[in-house]
């Protein structure tokens, strides 16, 4: 039993950390595995290379499909939780990496779900010790669950707009113009306001050209808000990350510079200087 624990204990150094010689070189190897098993699913979509290595890369996906699932099983085995690693997001993605060659005796279309396993790719943050970028990709979900509900109100407001023009130009321009429904004007209205401009549908006639530069001109208008927004709250949460946490005596207002002697809040001093009675007493002489 003994012996058991240590051998799990060796392979969860292995698998799960990247300390030893032996765990980096591990994690190299799969990563060449899933590097080598997305080239084969790349080249077997060309029409060219399938109808001549089909074969070929048939036999390479069910080995791939067969490593990966060992792998995935020695992860199992050698986790302290299992079922806490098999619901956790690198634990799903291993699962989902070996399950479209299964699917794919069912669904012939299904043995490109295998594309999933480019996920898998994020552990060469592990490999490279580059966690501190990691760490710096907080800094970008903090900014997005700040600016959440001004996006909302952001995207709610494009959205009446585009309907709106595209409600228009279906009026104006009609079916015989391209303009066949509102979805349609619709889409026409988001390509144009978004710069995109793809030319499959045009307005014709004097009255929406002039619509569709106002739309134009819309577009340029408020193409960087959601820029602007993120990039404010990008900066208050860079800026967020170097303050103390030390809380006001007077507004209870929480993080400050760390070289703020008074609130930024509330203008009172951050520290009091506590002198006893005692010697201020001594301190001031006695007159008669």
């Amino acid at each position: 039993m003994e012996n058991r624990q240590t051998w799990r204990q060796r392979l969860y150094i292995i698998i799960f950390e990247t300390s030893t010689p032996a765990a980096q070189r591990f994690d190299n190897w799969l990563l060449v595995s899933i590097l080598a098993s997305l080239v084969v699913v790349m080249l077997d979509s060309i029409e060219h290379f399938h109808n001549q290595y089909a074969d070929v890369f048939g036999a390479l996906e069910w080995f791939f499909t067969a490593l990966f699932a060992i792998e995935y099983g020695l992860r199992l085995y050698s986790s302290p939780k299992p079922m806490r690693y098999a619901f956790s997001f690198f634990g799903l993605v291993d699962l989902l990496s070996v399950l479209p060659a299964i699917l794919a005796l069912m669904f012939a279309d299904a043995q490109y779900l295998m594309i999933v396993r480019v996920i898998r790719m994020i552990r060469v943050f592990r490999v490279l010790k580059l966690r501190q970028y990691l760490t710096q990709a907080n800094f970008l979900l903090v900014a997005l669950r700040g600016s959440k509900q001004k996006i909302v109100v952001f995207l709610v407001s494009v959205s009446t707009l585009v309907t709106v023009y595209g409600a228009l130009m279906y009026v104006i321009e009609g079916p015989a113009n391209g303009f066949t429904s509102i979805p349609t004007g619709i889409y026409w209205a988001v390509v144009t306001l978004t710069t995109v401009g793809f030319g499959d549908i045009t307005p014709q006639t004097p009255v929406g050209q002039m619509l569709a530069t106002l739309v134009m001109i819309t577009g340029y208008s408020i193409i960087a808000v959601p820029t602007g927004i993120f990039t404010a709250e990008l900066a208050n949460a860079m800026r967020q990350d170097g303050l103390m946490e030390h809380d006001c005596p007077h507004c209870r207002k929480n993080r400050h510079e760390y070289s703020a002697a008074f609130c930024s809040r509330c203008g009172g001093p951050l520290f009091s200087r506590q002198t006893e009675p005692s010697s201020s007493a001594q301190s001031t002489p006695e007159t008669d």
